[in-house]
C-alpha cells in the first residue's frame, strides 16, 4: 500500500496520500492559489501512473490546499510556448496531463474547495464528478489572453457542458459563480464549505464499494462515446466478459442475500 508521499506543510509539487481504497491528490501551492508550474505536470502524471498501478485503490479525490482549487497553468509557461513547433503545441504537456487524468481507470472526484481558473477548469472537468463549495467561481480567460485553447480541452467542454455553454465560457471570458456552475452541469453537487468533506466522503464511499472492473469498463465506454471514438467491439467484449466475472457472481449473490457486495 502506498503511504503519504510528502507533507502539505510547505508549498510543493502535488501531494499524494492513500487511505484504504481512497487516494487523494492535493495541489499544494496555496500562496499562488495552487497555480500549476511545469514541474507539477510531470509530478501529476507520475502520481496518476502510481494510482493506476495499485489495484487496492478504488477512487481518486483531487483537491487544492487553501482557499482555491487552482489558478490554472503558469501564464509565463503559456507565453513561452509561443515559440514551440506545431507538433509540440498539439501534444502540449498540460493537455497530455489532463487527458491522462480523464482516462484514469478508477473513478475520480474533484473536491472544489474554492475558485477554479484557466487550465484548471479543464483539469476539474476531466474528473468524473465535481463537488464544489457554494462560494466557488470559475473563469476561462483564453479569449482575453489571445490563446486558442488546445483541442482536447475544448472537446471536453463541449461534450460535458454543451456547445452553447462552451462558447459562452470560452468566447466571453466571463466569470460565473457556483450556482451557475451547478446549473450548466459543471458541478455535480454544490454544498456549503462545512459540508464539503461529508459530501465528498459520501460519494467516495459509494464509488469505492462498487465493482471496480465493471466501473472501469463503463467509464471507458462513456468517455469514448463522449469523444465520438467508441470502440464498439471492445465495449461489447467488456460487457460479455462481465457476465462471466467473479464480480457479477458476488453482486447477484449479495443482492439475493440483501447485503452489500464485497468486491
Amino acid at each position: 500500500m502506498m503511504q503519504q508521499a510528502a507533507t502539505a506543510e510547505q508549498p510543493t509539487t502535488p501531494v499524494l496520500t492513500v487511505d484504504g481504497a481512497r487516494a487523494t491528490i492535493r495541489l499544494n501551492r496555496p500562496k499562488h492559489l495552487n497555480r500549476l508550474q511545469s514541474e507539477d505536470l510531470e509530478a501529476l502524471r507520475t502520481l496518476f501512473d502510481r494510482i493506476e498501478a495499485d489495484a487496492t485503490i478504488r477512487v481518486l479525490v483531487l483537491t487544492g490546499t487553501g482557499r482555491a482549487f487552482s489558478a490554472g497553468y503558469d501564464l509565463n509557461s503559456v507565453a513561452d510556448r509561443a515559440t514551440v513547433t506545431d507538433e509540440e503545441t498539439t501534444g502540449s504537456a498540460f493537455g497530455t496531463m489532463v487527458d491522462r487524468l480523464e482516462d484514469l481507470g478508477v473513478p475520480t472526484i474533484c473536491r472544489l474547495n474554492g475558485g477554479v481558473y484557466g487550465g484548471s477548469t479543464d483539469l476539474a472537468l476531466a474528473c468524473d464528478f465535481r463537488i464544489g463549495v457554494d462560494t466557488a467561481e470559475m473563469f476561462m480567460p483564453a479569449a482575453r489572453l489571445g490563446l486558442h485553447y488546445y483541442r482536447s480541452g475544448i472537446r471536453r467542454y463541449v461534450s460535458r457542458l454543451g456547445t452553447d455553454n462552451a462558447k459562452r465560457l470560452f468566447l466571453t471570458a466571463q466569470k460565473i459563480d457556483a450556482p451557475e456552475m451547478l446549473r450548466i452541469g459543471y458541478l455535480t453537487a454544490m454544498v456549503p464549505p462545512e459540508a464539503l468533506d461529508e459530501e465528498v466522503d459520501r460519494l467516495a464511499a459509494i464509488l469505492g464499494g462498487n465493482a471496480p472492473v465493471a466501473m472501469r469498463g463503463m467509464k471507458r465506454t462513456i468517455n469514448e462515446i463522449a469523444r465520438n471514438e467508441l470502440d464498439e467491439a471492445a465495449a461489447d467484449r467488456r460487457a460479455r466478459d462481465s457476465m462471466r466475472s467473479a464480480e457479477i457472481r458476488e453482486g447477484v449473490r449479495a443482492f439475493a442475500e440483501k447485503r452489500l457486495p464485497k468486491f
